[in-house]
């Protein structure tokens, strides 16, 4: 794939994003003296409208935010209901469904919008949000990705009302390059735009929303969404060579891209997912997963501090697993999603990388159709086991996927990562920084590489290895001698997810790469 399009390079700003349309968005932010926060809402703000299959205003948000002073992590995900309780859940479904109106947590993106660009932005959210309401209310084409979503999930969009209305309008459902318009959404935004988040939290469109929601059988109140705080904390660090990689606390599951790069550089395994140690790699991301699946959860209910689960004894412990399932014993069990990611870069030093989501394609497959909202379904998160950290509770958040990442050395930024892939976000990221940082690869070309995820993006089968089939033949016969089953994808597959980077180099030149997997684009200037 060539890199027309998907790579840039430049010393003012960067930004990349999986649609043209949203990145045409954040560089008109920057030309008219908006900071890299700025851009990047507007360019989330976008995806909102021309990606609603993997996010929207009724989901969530992670972001890190840093420059040469301080790193701060922003939390925008939202609670539970608080007359939600597992039993009735259990008793109704048998398990958390994947699913519906019991899904559907409080949204935390709009207030974390908010906050963003009061705390680092120099424009009102308004201008942020103005070219989404354009492509809103005028319309847009239907891009190859939302095609194949809609395609893909055609009986759960014609299952619901307001899905069906804004993605099957004429009966059938939109074909890329016909024209999206969610006029109900952009009068939504134009609200946000007058009235600021309360619009949503505390006023008119949180109302239609949450009395929409009740109607399908939510336990959501206007309450919690009033309830509802956008949390801003310090990100976990770990060093890695000369390095330290920021990721977001838990409930974020970003802890496991520091178990899985600690074990890269304790073990002395060839950083290259591509290499000789590919498969010992393979079983590295797999009992980071499983780590994840034990003890993630809202950060109060935690079962096991982070920095218990980053200390040598533990990364050790891992390598020794990893070893001898690499020759021969594959690795335990395991315990979905569709998420934009952004990245960018403005000349003041600010960096910014941001994942939001609805979490699986159209969330909880519920649009309410006055507010022209997807709700998200990242309940689906919980589990229903009494002993299990992140059981469903009233007011908790649930285990989230989302973590951005930025790179830091000798206090300076110089890598922003962020990617789509569901539960497979840190083997995404660890492929990408081993790429960039040990084999010095370029922003593109790292992010060009064929890829392949243990346990795929879902993560629900530790034993199978989704590979695009440029994949090596030795790397992927490696695998199967370990026991593990080859899914083999196409080329440049949506399947192993798509990245966004920005890279600053050593001169000070930003190089943003953009995933040609997506229908992104890269820009500087």
């Amino acid at each position: 794939m060539t890199s027309e399009r998907y790579a840039a390079q430049g010393r003012r700003f960067a930004v990349a994003t999986p649609h043209e349309a949203a990145t045409q968005a954040a560089v008109q932010v920057f030309e008219t003296g908006g900071t890299a926060v700025d851009a990047a809402v507007a360019a989330n703000a976008v995806l909102a409208v021309v990606y609603p299959h993997m996010c929207g205003i009724g989901g969530d948000l992670f972001a890190i935010v840093t420059d040469s002073r301080t790193s701060t992590v922003v939390n925008g995900s939202g609670r539970a209901a608080m007359a939600m309780e597992p039993e009735s859940i259990r008793r109704e479904y048998g398990s958390m469904p994947a699913h519906g109106p019991c899904t559907v947590t409080v949204p935390g993106t709009i207030a974390a919008w908010a906050e963003l660009v009061r705390d680092f932005g120099r424009l009102p959210l308004g201008a942020a949000i103005m070219p989404a309401i354009i492509h809103a209310e005028t319309g847009l084409p239907v891009s190859k990705s939302l095609a194949q979503a809609i395609d893909s999930h055609r009986a759960r969009i014609a299952a619901d009302p307001g899905l069906r209305m804004v993605m099957m309008p004429a009966g059938r459902p939109l074909r890329e390059r016909d024209i999206l318009h969610q006029p109900a959404l952009g009068a939504t935004l134009r609200s946000i735009v007058d009235k600021g988040p309360e619009a949503f939290y505390a006023g008119s469109v949180g109302s239609r929303f949450i009395a929409g929601l009740r109607a399908r059988g939510s336990p959501l109140t206007l309450d919690d969404l009033k309830g509802h705080e956008t949390e801003v904390v310090r990100p976990l660090k770990r060093q890695y060579r000369d390095l330290e990689i920021l990721v977001p606390p838990p409930n974020s599951q970003g802890f496991m891209l520091e178990e899985i790069m600690g074990c890269i550089e304790q073990g002395g395994v060839e950083p290259d997912h591509l290499g000789r140690d590919a498969a010992v790699i393979a079983q590295v991301f797999m009992l980071a997963s499983r780590d994840r699946d034990r003890f993630l959860a809202d950060g109060e209910d935690l079962s096991a501090p982070s920095d218990g689960l980053l200390s040598d004894h533990h990364i050790r412990d891992l390598l020794d697993q990893a070893n001898a399932a690499s020759a021969g014993r594959a690795a335990g069990g395991l315990g979905s999603g569709d998420t934009v990611g952004i990245v960018a870069v403005d000349q003041g030093g600010l960096w910014v990388s941001i994942n939001q989501s609805l979490y699986d394609a159209f969330g909880s497959g519920i649009l309410e159709p006055e507010t022209g909202i997807i709700a998200h379904n990242r309940g689906s998160g919980f589990s229903l086991e009494p002993e299990s950290p992140n059981v469903l509770k009233g007011g908790k958040r649930p285990a989230h996927t989302l973590m951005p990442v930025i790179v830091v050395k000798q206090g300076l930024p110089v890598i922003a990562s962020a990617t789509m892939g569901g539960k497979a976000h840190a083997q995404i990221h660890a492929e990408l920084l081993m790429a960039l940082i040990d084999q010095r690869r370029g922003a593109f070309d790292a992010i060009n590489l064929p890829r392949w995820l243990a346990g795929g993006v879902q993560g629900d089968d530790a034993s199978r290895v989704f590979a695009e089939s440029r994949v090596a033949d030795s790397v992927t016969a490696d695998m199967a001698r370990a026991g593990m089953r080859l899914e083999i994808l196409a080329d440049w597959d949506e399947k192993v997810g798509h990245a966004q980077l920005v890279v600053r180099d050593d001169d000070g030149q930003l190089h943003a790469a953009s995933d040609p997997r997506a229908d992104g684009a890269a820009a500087c200037g």
